[in-house]
């Protein structure tokens, strides 16, 4: 190889290794460390476009729409595609305000997934079929707790919906992710409380009617915004799972 292309390729090397290596300050003298860790997402938030396709998801996630700029990490087509936006080391912006348990900053605490779909219609085999790969390589390679898969609605109660009532969250439960109720739990104690209940599992509960309607959403598949008697037995059955570490 010739001098000049030996030292263009130099070159191009350490670029590439000044846009990759971690930033320090100038001010301090670098005296490296190796007793450290990368941060790491705790949980993964699933959601719904609520849009018509997913060029126009693409769109909507890579650039400054109307809204204000969004991005998530992954997306999911129709036919099970699996498109990645962000990496799942940097923080992207999907999941906004919100609680989850104690976590109060949930988009850098998470990895956040979109689904491609309108939020009238049920999601396709091929995409939950997708997702339960994408979260067995995610909690795999991230060491995040097969529990801890949640929807945006979880996190933010009265301010989201998504994914909404027709998730199957069941089914990625038989996957063996995220939670789900005993169906042979008997009913709860005398003097059981759902409102610690719902908090135990993580729900914010300042806006009570609004956790309902997030906890039967997922739940119970509907928009009810009271508990009645099996709701009682359901929490108690997924309080418990939370107390004896799920």
């Amino acid at each position: 190889m010739k001098p000049t292309r030996l030292l263009a390729a130099a070159c191009v090397l350490a670029l590439a290794a000044c846009q990759h290596a971690a930033p320090r300050n100038p001010m301090a003298t670098w005296v490296p460390s190796r007793n450290y860790d990368a941060r790491r997402a705790q949980l993964i938030v699933v959601h719904y476009t609520e849009q018509d396709s997913v060029q126009h998801s693409l769109d909507t996630l890579r650039s400054s729409n109307s809204g204000g700029r969004v991005s998530a990490h992954y997306l999911l087509g129709d036919d099970g595609r699996i498109y990645q936006l962000v990496s799942d080391e940097h923080r992207a912006w999907h999941a906004g305000a919100g609680r989850w348990g104690t976590i109060h900053e949930l988009n850098s605490a998470s990895i956040g997934i979109e689904i491609d779909n309108d939020g009238h219609e049920p999601f396709t085999d091929a995409q939950i079929d997708a997702l339960i790969r994408l979260l067995e390589d995610l909690t795999r390679r991230h060491r995040i707790p097969k529990t801890e898969v949640i929807g945006h609605s979880d996190l933010a109660p009265g301010r989201k919906i998504d994914p909404g009532p027709l998730f199957p969250w069941k089914r990625l439960h038989e996957a063996g992710f995220g939670i789900w109720p005993d169906p042979a739990a008997p009913p709860p104690p005398p003097g059981f409380d759902p409102v610690n209940a719902l908090r135990l599992i993580g729900y914010p509960v300042d806006d009570l009617e609004a956790t309902i309607h997030s906890y039967r959403m997922r739940f119970r598949g509907d928009d009810a915004r009271t508990l009645d008697e099996e709701d009682l037995r359901i929490l108690n059955s997924l309080a418990a799972q939370v107390r004896g570490g799920r």
